[in-house]
């Protein structure tokens, strides 16, 4: 039997245990190196057909994210702005065009071309982890993050994606944390609440 290699505590504890949700964040810039790392560690994560549907927009500077602004909740703009960088986590409704290079065993493209509900179901579940890989992929890095879905959708893709091919899902504030902002760990479900083994 192969033998597990787990990470350790340290690196459990800065990807899960002890990371948190982040509402206010630190005057601290984010690189293009950095950026650029971490979406070079979040691609490698699994997809149906090595589809890859998830686009990111990475919102760094100021007048991107004025232009941002509008689409978001009052609860959340302070800590967008602040942030070092917001990620647009959209998904490509035309990401099957890729299956040719990316998914050479054979020619999936008319699996989704030919259906278009099923082409909009892989590309929202994939795109989803997609963006659940650069969540971990950003505190893997160091990067504190703070995942939110309370802003408006189709202003966002009126405003980023005006035509209408790559459609927003949710965004990430990635950066410093400043942890005066830092509330409370909320509970988790027991394992016995939310799982089961058959």
């Amino acid at each position: 039997m192969t033998a597990l290699h787990a990470l350790s505590d340290t690196a459990l504890d800065q990807l899960f245990r002890s990371a948190r949700t982040v509402h206010a964040f630190e005057p601290v810039p984010i690189s293009d190196e950095t950026i650029r790392a971490l979406y070079d560690l979040a691609k490698w994560g699994p997809t149906a057909f090595n589809a890859q549907p998830a686009r990111f927009i990475f919102v760094r500077s100021a007048e991107a994210k004025e232009r941002l602004r509008p689409a978001l909740s009052a609860g959340n703009t302070a800590q967008t702005l602040a942030a070092g960088v917001t990620v647009i986590v959209a998904h490509d409704t035309r990401f099957h065009e890729h299956l040719p290079a990316q998914f050479p065993a054979y020619d999936a493209r008319p699996i989704f071309a030919n259906n278009a509900d099923l082409a909009q179901a892989t590309a929202f579940r994939n795109g989803s982890l997609q963006g659940a890989y650069l969540v971990l992929a950003a505190r893997a890095l160091g990067l504190d993050v703070g995942p939110q879905s309370g802003f408006d959708a189709g202003l966002v893709d009126k405003t980023f994606f005006p035509d209408g091919r790559w459609r927003s899902n949710f965004l990430v504030n990635i950066g410093v944390a400043d942890h005066s902002g830092t509330k409370p760990r909320g509970p988790r479900l027991s394992f016995d609440d939310a799982a089961q083994i058959l």
